[in-house]
């Protein structure tokens, strides 16, 4: 790992783990880096998410009952 990195200890399920030992190895690859980079994409993907809520704060929000409702009577569903 590069320099700045931090240990930490993480628990996988029993299948989770020796999919990402399996995994590893046939990319050649460490445990660290493969969830650096899933957590990383996890990230970006929030990032994203966040910046869309920004974007779309002055949009009128429209409730879940009342959403149904207009589908109904609108005839599509």
């Amino acid at each position: 790992m590069g320099q700045g990195s931090k240990r930490a200890t993480v628990y996988f399920e029993e299948d989770i783990h020796r999919a990402l030992r399996l995994k590893a190895a046939a990319t050649d690859r460490s445990l660290s880096e493969m969830v650096n980079e899933a957590v990383k994409l996890s990230l970006v993907e929030d990032a994203e998410d966040l910046e869309a809520f920004k974007t779309r704060k002055g949009e009128p929000s429209v409730g879940f009952e009342d959403f149904v409702m207009a589908l109904r009577a609108r005839g599509a569903i």
